[in-house]
């Protein structure tokens, strides 16, 4: 059993709008926290030649965290497509993910069987994909034991659908690419 703090248990994580984040944010963590391309392509780059591997933690259908459904517009306690995954290089998380998902307009067939693919390797392929603004934490991921500077956070739409995605950049990451503390 993990003595992690449960989504009922932990203090509710603190989100601020990009640009306010920014004010505490060097140079080089606002190139990666406010980018708005696809975070599996420049991981992969950035990692290079190190093997870039989506290692899946956990999918199911759950109520997500009162600040996750109130992004989302949904109402508290009401079951979402909820998947939480490390993005390795080699066997080395740099990032871990908490993606939630209305059931409503849910493409489940594709969702379902992710696996060990990254989600935004199937998002940045959707026509007509709108990403929504970025929020910014300094507070841990919560589902996952490794710390590290800086999560962020956007909602992307398309027609009916949307999804949640929130991303906390860990200290690996950043030992490994040699960026600052913050």
């Amino acid at each position: 059993m993990s003595d992690l703090p449960t989504s009922e248990t932990r203090a509710p994580t603190r989100w601020l709008p990009l640009a306010e984040a920014r004010l505490a944010m060097s140079p080089a963590w606002q190139r990666w926290v406010g980018s708005r391309d696809s975070l599996t392509l420049r991981l992969t780059e950035a990692g290079a030649p190190r093997p870039f591997r989506v290692r899946l933690l956990d999918q199911r259908l759950d109520a997500p965290r009162p600040d996750e459904a109130r992004a989302l517009g949904i109402a508290p306690g009401q079951r979402a497509w909820l998947r939480e995954v490390a993005l390795c290089l080699g066997e080395r998380p740099w990032v871990v993910a908490r993606s939630v998902a209305p059931l409503t307009g849910l493409p489940e067939q594709e969702l379902a069987h992710l696996g060990e693919r990254s989600l935004g390797s199937w998002l940045f392929r959707q026509p007509d994909l709108e990403r929504g603004e970025i929020e910014a934490t300094t507070a841990p991921a919560g589902f996952h034991e490794a710390s590290g500077p800086w999560g962020r956070r956007s909602v992307f739409r398309r027609g009916d659908f949307r999804v949640l995605v929130q991303e906390w950049f860990l200290d690996a990451m950043a030992d490994d690419l040699g960026l600052p503390s913050r």
